[in-house]
């Protein structure tokens, strides 16, 4: 069996590295092909990343790099397409919610070539944000659907798509089981940050609708400075220029450590000994939860219900009133419900595809 993968951004390598692990053994005898639009521009994603995870290098870089939705997805578009005729798989895989994933599944549906898509049936319900609509339109073009949950194959079936449909797992989940003690062994973050455990909060932000909305960035900041801990804060490239646009001194806000973005493997460590996460990122949210760590979202709605229903993942969209209230709640305690799956989504996800 042959295998395309397409990614184009630091996080879903680390989803295809799980899957990537399953195709790739001996016994297997697969042939994966991986391809890296260029999406993102990540400077952690260099060869000591690859090798530190084990994850193979791409065979085809397309260095598309950032642009309008449009021009982006079309020139992803004409790059894969070419990768697919001249490799012609048996499957395309794609992962998440980028315009990666859309551009990987349409160029392979309309080559004939079928695609199996990992994250399938998550939805936010807020058509505001792109990420929403390159779900609905990959899982709708898709020949095989792997849900991370059961709540998100029933989405897919009131939306009509019940053929080729299974609940496997968080790939993310295997990820984070398979990388979390390397990070601790490797990462020296805690030690390097001057930083112990539980003693902290940890906050990342990087949406538009947080960041680009001046009043919007004061209100989260001014929460973060307002909470009874050293907040250790890796400030995003988009974040840092719209505070230096606002000129917010961030020395303004004594609590507030801001640091350079970090590597997975230290994200990881941070995640695992933060007393509270508040974060804007999906994948940090559901992170926050294989590693009990509570989590406040700093959205107004998630794709990851399954969180918030358990208890782990607060919604806090609004001032800096809303966030602290979400954050002086109590917590649970124990370890959360296992609704991710057993660790074992990618060996069912390679299983899948082989019988398919």
């Amino acid at each position: 069996m042959k295998i395309v993968t397409v990614a184009g951004a630091r996080p879903q390598f680390i989803k295809a590295a799980a899957v990537s692990r399953a195709l790739r053994t001996p016994e297997a005898g697969h042939t994966e092909i991986l391809v890296h639009t260029g999406q993102h521009y990540d400077p952690e994603m260099s060869d000591r990343f690859f090798e530190e995870l084990g994850i193979p290098r791409p065979d085809y870089e397309l260095h598309v790099g950032s642009g309008g939705h449009g021009w982006q997805t079309g020139q992803m578009l004409a790059g894969i397409e070419e990768v697919l005729q001249a490799e012609r798989p048996d499957w395309t895989l794609v992962y998440g919610d980028t315009n990666s994933t859309l551009a990987g599944a349409l160029a392979a549906a309309k080559l004939g070539i079928r695609v199996a898509h990992v994250e399938a049936g998550l939805r936010s319900f807020n058509r505001s944000m792109p990420e929403e609509h390159n779900r609905v339109l990959t899982d709708h073009c898709s020949d095989l659907l792997f849900c991370p949950t059961a709540g998100a194959a029933e989405q897919l079936a009131r939306e009509g798509l019940t053929a080729g449909v299974h609940v496997v797992g968080d790939v993310m989940f295997d990820a984070a089981l398979q990388f979390a003690g390397l990070a601790r062994e490797r990462s020296n973050a805690l030690r390097g940050l001057g930083l112990a455990p539980k003693g902290y909060a940890l906050a990342t932000l990087h949406r538009p609708y947080n960041v680009d909305d001046g009043e919007r960035l004061r209100q989260v900041l001014r929460a973060l400075g307002r909470l009874e801990m050293q907040v250790v804060f890796p400030v995003h490239p988009r974040t840092r220029a719209r505070l230096a646009e606002m000129g917010h001194p961030q020395s303004s806000i004594p609590n507030l450590r801001c640091v350079d973005p970090v590597g997975y493997l230290d994200m990881l460590v941070l995640e695992q000994n933060a007393a509270l996460i508040l974060t804007d990122s999906g994948g940090v949210q559901k992170e926050a939860y294989f590693f009990a760590t509570p989590c406040i979202t700093l959205r107004p709605e998630t794709e990851w219900v399954e969180t918030v229903a358990a208890g782990w993942n607060r919604l806090a969209w609004g001032d800096a009133d809303v966030v602290l209230d979400a954050a002086r709640q109590a917590w649970p305690v124990g370890a959360p419900p296992p609704v991710f799956g057993d660790g074992r989504a990618s060996e069912k996800i390679v299983a899948h595809l082989q019988e398919s």
